[in-house]
């Protein structure tokens, strides 16, 4: 076994296609190939004729691969036996089949740092950066009481009287309140869903990008699993807010946006699939002009109705220049329309001695062109028009329609006025065409400070997010985003008077989306604030999920070096709740072994041992002595989840 061991060991360190940067083998890289049955890891093994003939059966002189007795012998806990996979072998975190209980399950959680959530692996700056994020995967037999709704803490309101502490003394309409939540996204979800369960018309989501950067990838081959595990949690839960005509948008790119539609499909049903919209957020300069192969521009959003029959989409205009095809006028408009004169568009400025934005302004009917209607795509009484004037070319024929636009029929074809293609679009009459699924006029340059706050990538435009709303939401609508980030959603959400719960998990919640709704109801005169006549105004409610073992998991993120996580040991040792299999005792025997690990590989073992069951209080402990909640948020729950 020891030289079978050894051999693939130098065999597929030879290779270089199974290294991390430092030379370290990677177990995920070479499963997922062997699964995948990739034809280089393949050739590779026949190299040797010991791993050959263990690995690779003769049958009718066909040589067949058994990758699941690979897959076992790789996921051995003697294959590739660090110091970390030690250590745990000593404490008994690994199972008896060598596998790592931790990639057994289907629920992933997330500790992020600030800079991957908004701009994670957006820059070649960003691919430098180690642990973007702390992620692990809990295994259903490892969860009990994770989605059990939590205490709620910390509570203010915030309007233009400025900041009050919450105490339970006033009743609060959690039905018609904003709110901000902060927590992990997906317990977050799971303590607040039964009170808004079927309200919300819209969720909008930006969620990390996952463009393998980050340590969701084990190694930039098998990140997508695990991405997709953390999407599909919050997107099971998700669905359970939306109302019966509600939908979801989520912004997204390349990277990930193929295999997201397809988890969507499954999770909202391929049926409610509305559209996927590509949205231009930059150009082909400064960097992105010299590097080799095509330039990479856009984005992506995916949208999914609840219910795709009872989804009301409200079309949506944007401005765009003059229309060359209208290059005819009406010279003598105020004529009975069966004695109209038709001219070039040139010949009527001329004659009126005016300039075509004049003319626009002024007598847009007299502007036309000539359009061939779709025959087929018309009713009968229409056909009929169309024919008849073609039979009588010289004549113009109006066609009255009752609760529709009159249409004029002239040589077979139709008459379009230029009236028809003005809109009034932030006050002003423009020329504007309807939005479809590909948007160039979304200004992602200059918006680092909208909403008063700042932030250099990630943020997304105001006049993006007012679109979304535009579309297929109204006043007093309820609104989500679960990755808050710099608070777009609810900043455009609060000036066109939208409800919206937000949730970020970070401390930045407090610079960013909080600060931002804060200037929002001061009144922000940023983004879309000129355009919708936002004077401020309104207010939100903040909370918090009351932590427990997540104050642990702050601590052991912020550590410095080996001594500050010795010391955090000593604390969780005696204080929080950890997995049911750990011993204190062993651990402490062995903390010699746990000294020479990694300061990396330290944090991740702490992380690991913590009870994810226990990252907050739940709400149904609340009156236990041992959290200290206090009176004023015992009531405050007492009123939020009533409803429950």
């Amino acid at each position: 076994m020891q030289n079978l061991l050894d051999d693939l060991t130098n065999l597929l360190d030879a290779s270089g296609e199974f290294t991390d940067e430092n030379g370290n083998l990677l177990k995920n890289r070479i499963i997922e190939s062997a699964m995948k049955l990739d034809p280089e890891l393949l050739k590779l093994l026949l190299k040797n004729k010991a791993i050959k003939k263990h690995f690779f059966t003769e049958i009718d002189n066909i040589l067949v691969f058994d990758k699941i007795k690979f897959q076992s012998f790789v996921s051995n806990k003697q294959f590739l036996p660090d110091s970390y996979t030690a250590f745990k072998n000593k404490i008994g975190l690994v199972n008896e089949k060598g596998d790592y209980i931790t990639s057994k399950g289907d629920v992933a959680l997330v500790w992020p740092y600030k800079d991957c959530v908004l701009e994670g692996g957006q820059t070649k700056e960003d691919q430098k950066r180690d642990e973007i994020f702390w992620n692990e995967t809990l295994a259903p037999d490892e969860i009990d009481r994770l989605f059990d709704p939590k205490v709620l803490t910390n509570w203010k309101r915030y309007d233009e009287k400025g900041e009050h502490i919450l105490d339970g003394s006033e009743k609060i309409d959690f039905d018609s309140s904003n709110l901000i939540i902060k927590g992990n996204n997906l317990l977050a979800m799971y303590s607040i869903y039964k009170r808004y369960a079927g309200r919300v018309k819209l969720i909008y989501i930006d969620p990390p990008f996952n463009t393998g950067n980050d340590s969701f990838g084990y190694n930039d081959k098998f990140n997508h699993s695990t991405w997709l595990t953390f999407i599909k949690n919050r997107l099971e839960i998700a669905k359970k807010f939306l109302s019966k005509d509600g939908a979801i948008w989520i912004h997204i790119d390349e990277n990930e946006s193929h295999y997201l539609k397809i988890i969507c499909d499954d999770i909202f049903g391929g049926d409610n699939f509305i559209i996927q919209t590509v949205i231009q957020r930059g150009a082909a300069t400064g960097h992105k002009s010299i590097n080799p192969g095509p330039v990479q521009v856009s984005d992506i959003l995916l949208t999914y109705a609840m219910n795709k029959a009872n989804w009301i989409y409200e079309p949506v205009y944007q401005e765009r220049t003059f229309d060359e095809a209208y290059k005819h006028f009406i010279d003598n408009y105020n004529a009975p329309y069966e004695k109209w004169i038709f001219c070039t568009l040139k010949e009527g400025l001329k004659k009126l001695n005016i300039s075509l934005e004049e003319c626009i302004k002024k007598y847009p009917e007299r502007i036309i062109r000539f359009a061939q209607p779709d025959y087929d795509g018309v009713g009968r009484e229409t056909k009929q028009y169309i024919d008849i004037s073609k039979n009588e070319p010289t004549k113009i024929f109006l066609q009255k329609r009752n609760g529709f636009a009159d249409m004029y029929f002239y040589g077979g074809e139709r008459i379009l006025f230029y009236k028809d293609k003005l809109r009034v679009i932030d006050g002003k009459l423009v020329t504007a065409e309807l939005v479809t699924n590909i948007w160039t006029d979304m200004n992602y340059q200059g918006i680092s400070k909208e909403g008063g706050i700042t932030l250099k990538k990630g943020k997304k435009p105001e006049a993006l997010i007012r679109r979304i709303l535009e579309m297929c939401t109204v006043n007093d609508d309820v609104v989500m985003d679960f990755f808050a980030g710099s608070g777009t959603l609810g900043a455009v959400a609060h000036k066109m008077g939208r409800q919206y719960i937000l949730v970020e998990q970070l401390d930045y919640i407090h610079e960013l989306p909080e600060q931002r709704l804060k200037n929002v109801v001061n009144g922000d005169t940023s983004g879309i604030s000129k355009a919708v006549n936002w004077k401020g105004g309104g207010s939100f409610i903040y909370c918090e999920l009351m932590q427990w073992n997540e104050v642990y998991m702050g601590k052991i993120q912020k550590a410095k070096n080996a001594a500050e996580l010795k010391t955090i040991w000593k604390e969780i040792s005696k204080k929080a709740f950890y997995n049911y299999f750990i011993d204190v005792k062993t651990i402490n025997e062995n903390i010699s072994d746990f000294d020479q690990l990694s300061v990396k590989d330290q944090k991740k073992f702490l992380i690991e041992i913590l009870d994810k069951n226990q990252l907050y209080v739940n709400h149904s402990e609340i009156k236990d002595a041992d959290y200290k909640v206090s009176d004023a948020d015992i009531k405050l729950n007492s009123m939020f989840y009533s409803r429950n």
